[in-house]
């Protein structure tokens, strides 16, 4: 640019020494030039910046989900989230589940010990019952052992988070198969789509599905949803089922009591546990604030490593407000309350899934 406008004037300082101007009018007018060259540039340079912010702020009004490894794209970019998609069948979910029952903290300990689920046994054994809970128990903030009140919330917790990512394990062996062959039937390809819509890849990327199309530590998600509800004990657990606190300004949830009635954000509220699980895995693997973190996960995968925790709570900084002080607190109760011995237990089927298996 300098360089172009430079050009132009010394091609304006010829025409008018080819006119055989005397030297004073040459020198006034030179210096006119000069002056006018020097006022305008930063002006120039200003404009130039504003339209460099402009684009900058347009392009944050749109998800993109650009991801590189080594020099290669890994997630496509610039995809639209369309929410009724993503969430589909959480709303499903939420739907089938309306008649749920509260049970209390008295009933539920004694379902844990009558089916002999434990977590010492868990942590020794790996397997998990599969007891799966709709609703908290009110009486869990009345449990005045810190300790036992753990437990109970992550004996809670622990079968929803695992059978979330049996789902997800179960949809990535399906996509791989696919993956793997050259032709696909109209199923395969109608099943596609349906994942297409549900991770947000308009695209139709498969590589970009595959990186989204994948599991949440278990030691990670146990950690946010202690942090999110106070072990259980939230009101936006109690009331709304809402295990991480995610928010919306259109859906159905719960204002906090300090803000305006009118404005502002509510927390989502879910009719059973299940889909706020569902909901969350959902978020962190679609949403672009989270994208270094499947990043991460996807040279894990890449390097033949297992998951870690300790490595994908660094990319969620952008989960709340408190920012790096927020990771500092995860990875506090993930190594505190040894949560990384849950991240290879394995769910027991149930007994619905033993019979279909018959």
């Amino acid at each position: 640019m300098k360089k172009k406008l430079y050009g132009n004037n010394i091609r304006f300082l010829k025409f008018f020494d080819q006119k055989d101007l005397g030297s004073l009018p040459r020198t006034l007018i030179g210096s006119i030039a000069v002056i006018l060259f020097f006022y305008s540039m930063p002006l120039l340079i200003k404009f130039s910046k504003d339209r460099n912010n402009e684009f900058q702020n347009k392009s944050k009004a749109v998800l993109a989900y650009t991801l590189k490894n080594e020099g290669k794209l890994l997630e496509s970019d610039e995809e639209v989230l369309n929410e009724n998609d993503l969430l589909r069948d959480i709303f499903s979910l939420n739907d089938l589940e309306t008649d749920t029952v509260r049970l209390n903290a008295s009933t539920i300990k004694q379902l844990f010990e009558d089916t002999k689920y434990s977590l010492k046994d868990v942590r020794e054994k790996k397997l998990v019952k599969p007891v799966a809970l709709t609703l908290l128990p009110a009486e869990i903030k009345m449990i005045e052992s810190t300790k036992q009140r753990k437990e109970f919330f992550i004996q809670i917790v622990l079968p929803l988070i695992l059978q979330e990512n049996n789902n997800i394990k179960l949809d990535r062996k399906r996509l791989f198969s696919i993956i793997n062959k050259s032709n696909n039937t109209d199923l395969e390809k109608k099943w596609l789509q349906k994942k297409y819509k549900q991770y947000g890849v308009s695209s139709r990327d498969l590589s970009t599905l595959k990186i989204r199309m994948d599991e949440i530590p278990v030691s990670l998600a146990i950690a946010q949803a202690a942090k999110e509800t106070g072990w259980g004990t939230s009101r936006f657990a109690q009331e709304g089922n809402a295990l991480f606190g995610q928010w919306t300004w259109s859906g159905e949830g719960l204002k906090p009591k300090d803000a305006d009635k009118n404005q502002g954000h509510k927390v989502m509220k879910f009719n059973v546990l299940q889909a706020s699980v569902r909901a969350y895995q959902r978020n962190l693997n679609t949403h672009s604030s989270y994208r270094n973190l499947r990043k991460a996960r996807a040279e894990l995968r890449d390097k033949g490593k297992p998951i870690d925790s300790l490595v994908l709570v660094k990319f969620l900084n952008e989960y709340a407000e408190t920012g790096e002080k927020y990771v500092e607190v995860l990875t506090q109760i993930i190594n505190q309350n040894n949560l990384k011995d849950f991240d290879d237990a394995k769910l027991l089927p149930s007994s619905i899934e033993l019979e279909s298996l018959i």
